[in-house]
């Protein structure tokens, strides 16, 4: 199903070929995002995101879309701590407009001084609104005291003072200095052949800066007691956000802690939904969701609930916590979350554009393209006795951080719950 070449110039073409599809997916996969970026420049790969479609030599911003909406498609982006990628999806006899469109945005915007002021204050209403959904302001508080001081804890979007400071010729020389060949992934998925996609890319790839991928600065360490952080707003709901330090992409325990969080709280009958919501009735919202990067990763808990209820959901979060530290899941219970592991995953891969970020996504995280089989029979070897280690492993006071939303102002009896 995957097929990947690299060309001289070090460009990576990969394709998921689904011919039974009647769309293609088209990815440019950037390895490079927000942690790559010093701290004055803090928000220049998103800055960079958005000012690809505000302009080439070729195309006006209107002209972009039209150039895909008018043949029935859809163009989007997006920026994480060590992606960027701009993709679009259309008939996948549309494959070669699709190209023409995405290249021509990274390889030829234009980047006009007004352009840049306007967008600048566009990105400045982005992080208002942000910071105006609680749900979303206590992600990036919790990032904040997870990773302080460097840049896994700054906003990928920026901040009024970082973008303030973010002129034309620093987004220009960001991009000329760090978006080569080395670093970029060209990912197509569905009803085309590599063969096809390979002729495509080869007559433009050199267009294209030869250039290895840059690196990144690595993540410090240095938290010896839980970390609780609250912003103190008048909400009608408290927003908490539990982040627990875990482990990087490549750690063979990443497994195990997949499992690990469909148990505790990634579905409707894991254990915190149970307890919290359903026998409890504290939270209308509670989850927990893991993050792999390259060198550490992270399990958040989010709830929504009653500002009276917080310490009591605290309690029990870090009880559940400690039991599955303690004590053997079933097999039942591990058999349910493999097998819901492994279906959301199948389910996911039925999709055009969930097959072209997995390509793209591996790529760059692993430099070569796991098949669904292969992780399935990772997941399959997990053992009970795995996701107990994992557990103890992660479940210390010193890798626990709070944020908190709320109109609480006194973090000291969250501090001394999640001392135990």
């Amino acid at each position: 199903m995957y097929q990947v070449t690299q060309l001289k110039n070090g460009l990576t073409v990969a394709t998921a070929e689904m011919p039974h599809m009647a769309s293609v997916s088209l990815g440019i996969w950037v390895g490079v995002g927000s942690r790559y970026e010093p701290a004055e420049l803090n928000g220049v790969c998103h800055f960079i995101e958005h000012m690809l479609f505000k302009g080439t030599r070729r195309r006006s911003p209107k002209e972009i879309s039209e150039a895909v909406e008018g043949i029935g498609g859809y163009l989007n982006a997006f920026t994480s701590e060590e992606f960027t990628c701009f993709h679009a999806r259309a008939c996948a006899d549309r494959f070669t407009d699709l190209l023409d469109v995405l290249a021509d945005m990274l390889l030829h915007s234009r980047f006009a001084p007004e352009d840049v002021r306007k967008e600048r204050d566009v990105i400045k209403e982005e992080v208002a609104m942000y910071l105006d959904q609680p749900q979303h302001h206590v992600q990036e508080l919790l990032n904040a005291t997870l990773w302080p001081d460097q840049p896994m804890g700054r906003p990928i979007t920026g901040t009024n003072h970082s973008l303030d400071r973010l002129k034309r010729e620093q987004l220009v020389g960001f991009l000329k200095r760090n978006y080569g060949t080395g670093s970029i992934v060209i990912a197509s998925a569905g009803k085309i052949w590599h063969r096809q996609t390979l002729k495509a890319v080869q007559r433009i790839s050199h267009h294209f800066k030869t250039a290895p991928r840059p690196a990144f600065v690595p993540v410090r360490f240095t938290q010896t007691e839980p970390r609780v952080r609250i912003a103190t707003r008048k909400t009608e709901q408290t927003q908490i956000a539990l982040g627990i330090r875990t482990c990087s992409r490549h750690d063979r325990r990443r497994h195990a802690l997949r499992l690990l969080n469909a148990i505790l709280g990634e579905n409707m009958s894991s254990r915190l939904f149970q307890i919290i919501r359903e026998d409890r009735g504290l939270a209308y919202s509670i989850y927990s969701t893991p993050s792999f990067f390259h060198d550490t990763g992270d399990l958040v808990i989010s709830a929504g609930l009653d500002a009276d209820n917080v310490s009591k959901t605290l309690k029990l979060i870090c009880q559940e916590l400690k039991r599955m530290s303690d004590k053997i899941v079933s097999p039942a219970e591990l058999r349910r979350a493999r097998d819901y592991v492994i279906g959301q995953t199948e389910l996911s891969l039925e999709s055009t554009d969930n097959q072209m970020n997995w390509i793209g996504e591996q790529l760059l995280s692993y430099g070569t393209v796991a098949r669904p089989d292969q992780v399935k029979k990772r997941l399959m070897k997990v053992t009970a006795a795995e996701v107990r280690k994992a557990a103890r492993d992660f479940f210390q006071p010193d890798r626990m951080n709070l944020a908190m939303v709320s109109p609480i102002k006194s973090a000291a009896p969250f501090e001394r719950i999640l001392r135990g």
